[in-house]
């Protein structure tokens, strides 16, 4: 097989059509380019999807309930929105930078090549843990689930059942990874339209005959708890939403970064207004903030709000329906949870940051070892035997909440450098792919917002009675990043990177938006669509 002509300084090796270049980039003998070990196969429809509705988490079906009883109804929408506008500036500043450099490292390796190689340390390792733990909060929340069917099988069951079948599925390829987020997302999203349909049937008295309205805004309020409150509320938000800058890990293994990126960034809108917004404030109309029966940070179990409500409406087996939603959907929400952390891992590894040994990847281009480590974090959620699932569950939101502010501090510091190194060196805007809208206000605002909130969401702690073990979980992950962010400086003797001489070349893959067209193949249900659009219009 002949080299593609696109590809810069590659030479043709052995029959086996590989071609390499000093990027380790290489193309087999299907016409995948593999890139550091990773096969580059993603289409434009999965990263749309994935951007879409891959990291819905399943939780949030539960977590809405918990934002409500931390601030109320109107407190807690508030909180949604506030981060919503955040995660749409981050996306921005994403976009711009993951377009110009389509790495599985994304974000926290450039923050290494324009800030300094301690903070891509201290970040790496930071976001794998965010996403690692996010791992455990799934799994514990399938054993919220399966113990409301049955109590046959204690909790720690399910959990082990879990990690062993997701533990299978993380060893497929990114090609199969990429179809079923793409089904799953799908089905995802039908599910939260079903849940507002329902939520409007309930509260109108279509089912359970009795009109709601906004009556639980009212009685009892519709915000609670104050200050801490909002707290609580902002840290359970940045971990609904953290997971739209997957599409930036997913531009390290796209087929045309280039192109479908940027399509994809433009997606997050449509779900931070429509799914987030929307699944929070039906639920805040949909129960009381003091229902004893949602879950709390203090129950061994609770139910999603939703499921009160079907409840309350005289529907016994609507909670069913609820839980059905809900344990289908980890399908997709634990998939993505172990693939951003094995590729977040992976990078830290090839970039040297991390043991090699985590680098290495199996022949369908999946970092075996890297998954391995990335999923046995997930029994974290084991502790919920001797501590409740609610307590467990909120340590989990807790600890991954403070790790997504930092991420996203990062992000706008990272953009912020890139465009100063762009433009010392001659650079215009007009160079590049993507454009951030309301540059720089968007990064600055996103880099000084998130410093706010990492600080004051843990405020409530501090509160008397003084709560020590709330506490710690509220800042660890804060004393983790700066404590490696140090060591690595130290041990290294890094310093802050020079931006007139960095090289804004190297990592590009530009050829990659040459990639054939034809190998873009429609979905099933897309070329359904259009051959009946051609027979009507014939």
């Amino acid at each position: 097989m002949a080299p593609n002509p696109d590809i810069g300084h590659v030479s043709s090796v052995e029959e086996d059509s590989i071609v390499e270049d000093k990027e380790q980039l290489k193309i087999a003998a299907d016409g995948t380019v593999v890139d550091h070990g990773l096969h580059r196969a993603l289409k434009q429809r999965h990263l749309q999807m994935i951007a879409l509705g891959g990291v819905i988490g399943a939780s949030i079906w539960y977590g809405t309930g918990l934002a409500i009883t931390e601030s109320g109804p109107v407190g807690a929408f508030i909180c949604f929105i506030i981060i919503g506008i955040d995660v749409f500036f981050v996306m921005q500043s994403l976009g711009e930078l993951s377009t110009m450099y389509p790495t599985t490292g994304a974000f926290t390796e450039l923050a290494g090549r324009f800030i300094d190689p301690a903070v891509a340390v201290g970040l790496g390792w930071n976001y794998w843990y965010l996403w690692a733990s996010n791992i455990a909060a799934e799994y514990n929340l399938i054993s919220i689930v399966m113990s409301y069917w049955t109590d046959k099988v204690p909790s720690y069951g399910w959990i082990l059942i879990a990690w062993a079948f997701y533990q299978c599925i993380s060893f497929f390829g990114v090609i199969v990874y990429g179809e079923m987020e793409f089904w799953l997302a799908l089905w995802k999203i039908i599910c939260v339209l079903v849940t507002f349909l329902l939520t409007i049937l309930c509260n109108t008295g279509a089912i359970g005959g009795d009109y709601i309205g906004f009556r639980y805004w009212k009685e009892p309020g519709p915000i609670v708890n104050g200050i801490n409150g909002f707290g609580q509320s902002f840290v359970l938000a940045a971990v609904y939403y953290c997971g739209t800058e997957l599409v930036a890990i997913t531009a390290g293994e796209s087929r045309r970064p280039n192109k479908d990126v940027p399509k994809a960034i433009k997606a997050t809108l449509f779900r931070v207004v429509f799914i987030y917004w929307g699944l929070i404030f039906f639920a805040g109309i949909s129960v009381a903030s003091d229902d004893p029966a949602i879950l709390t940070a203090t129950s061994r179990t609770g139910m999603s709000p939703f499921s009160i409500a079907l409840q309350h409406a005289g529907w016994s087996h609507g909670p069913d329906l609820i839980n059905a939603f809900i344990f289908t959907a980890t399908f997709s929400a634990v998939n993505s949870s172990i693939y951003i952390a094995s590729r977040t891992l992976y990078s830290l590894a090839d970039s040297g940051l991390a043991p090699r040994f985590l680098a290495k990847t199996g022949y369908r281009g999946v970092p075996i070892y890297a998954a391995i480590v990335s999923n046995a974090v997930g029994l974290l959620a084991l502790i919920n035997v001797a501590s409740g699932a609610g307590k467990v569950f909120n340590y989990m939101i807790e600890l991954s909440g403070a790790a997504t502010f930092i991420a996203w501090a990062c992000i706008g510091i990272t953009h912020i450098r890139f465009r100063r190194a762009w433009k010392l060196q001659g650079h215009t805007v007009d160079e590049l792919p993507f454009h951030a809208f309301l540059y720089p206000w968007g990064a600055y605002f996103i880099s000084a917002l998130n410093v706010f909130l990492l600080f004051i969401q843990g405020y409530g702690t501090l509160l008397t009675p003084f709560k020590p073990v709330d506490f710690v979980f509220s800042y660890i992950v804060i004393a983790l990043f700066i404590i490696l962010l140090a060591f690595w400086k130290v041990y290294k003797r890094t310093k802050v990177v020079n931006l007139a001489e960095v090289d804004l070349q190297y990592g590009r893959r530009t050829y990659l938006a040459g990639a054939d067209e034809s190998e873009e193949k429609p979905s099933i249900l897309t070329r359904a669509a259009r051959s009946i659009g051609r027979r009507f219009h014939a």
